[in-house]
């Protein structure tokens, strides 16, 4: 019930712009990033997003391909490509880093997979980016699946790379 909950509000908060809205401190942006977050997505990044966001919660697993016994990673990339648009990728994140088309970071569209070195060798994470420097991934042994920034220190020392798998609408 409470992973319900969490992903209904997550979703509400994108829906209604929660993620990138300006705030008072703020400069007024472009019109384009006023719109309402889910306003920017095509059908199929909203499908891959809110199916997404209904694992945040679930706890990582090294290896894990199901909500029920946990996540890894690339088991919970895969399962919100598979059960939102049928769309079934590798099973681990080196292999993910080799299908779709190569994408630059200062063009990242939301649905787009990234991919971080986080165990001393490239492409050895990735997660699905939101938009607004934001991304969807299961970290590590002892976390659940989660929303975080790419703008960290963390996430910007090892980032790798991006790539499109979802066609535009």
């Amino acid at each position: 019930m409470h992973k319900v909950l969490v992903s209904l509000l997550l979703a509400s908060s994108l829906l209604l712009g929660g993620i990138g809205a300006p705030s008072a401190a703020e400069p007024v942006r472009k019109q384009e990033d006023l719109q309402p977050f889910f306003e920017r997505y095509t059908n199929a990044a909203q499908d891959v997003i809110l199916q997404a966001l209904k694992l945040v919660g679930v706890r990582y697993r090294w290896g894990g391909n199901d909500e029920d016994s946990g996540l890894d990673c690339s088991g919970f990339v895969r399962l919100a490509f598979k059960d939102s648009i049928g769309t079934s990728l590798p099973r681990t994140a080196r292999e993910m880093s080799q299908v779709g088309q190569q994408v630059e970071a200062s063009q990242l569209k939301p649905g787009d997979l990234v991919f971080f070195n986080t165990m001393r060798r490239t492409f050895s994470h990735v997660g699905i980016y939101l938009g607004d420097n934001h991304f969807l991934h299961a970290p590590r042994k002892g976390a659940e699946v989660r929303i975080e920034s790419m703008e960290s220190n963390y996430w910007m020392s090892r980032y790798n790379g991006a790539r499109r798998i979802l066609e535009s609408d």
